[in-house]
């Protein structure tokens, strides 16, 4: 078996597999001769920051990472409904990935699922209300009119 990286493929067998307390070589990807001995440390450097980063971000829990990227979706979204004129195709799309994140795991999110659906419906009703607005019609009121 092998797995495909950036700089070719590289045979991986199955009992090899390191174990969390065993580390990893990084220089192990930057053993090309065609480099420069300072764009090697450079690339070294740069590994060695992507691991310290990897193992930061292992010690957060996951269903924090989630919502911050959900959250990315949800302002992604806000910024092409805020765009003059708006882009309603492309805030659609971040609304939906909004949507189908938030609703495949809120409830595993502690907390922050509340936050992350009553945020999912504001950007719905907001996305309704300015294409009413775009399209010349009244934008849907939040509160029914008395008859």
């Amino acid at each position: 078996m092998s797995l495909w990286t950036p700089d070719g493929e590289r045979p991986v067998r199955r009992d090899a597999a390191p174990t969390p307390a065993e580390p990893t070589r990084q220089a192990d990807a930057f053993d090309d001769d065609d480099l420069e001995p300072e764009d090697r440390a450079r690339a070294e450097a740069i590994a060695a920051e992507m691991a310290a980063v990897r193992e930061q971000l292992q010690s957060v829990p996951a269903a924090v990472v989630v919502a911050n990227h959900a959250m990315g979706l949800y302002e992604l979204a806000a910024i092409h409904l805020g765009a003059q004129p708006p882009d309603f195709d492309e805030a659609q799309v971040a609304i939906d990935a909004y949507g189908a994140l938030v609703e495949a795991v809120s409830d595993r999110l502690g907390p922050d699922g509340t936050t992350l659906r009553d945020a999912l419906a504001q950007i719905r009703l907001a996305f309704v209300q300015i294409r009413a607005a775009e399209a010349g019609g009244a934008a849907p009121s939040e509160e029914p009119s008395p008859t």
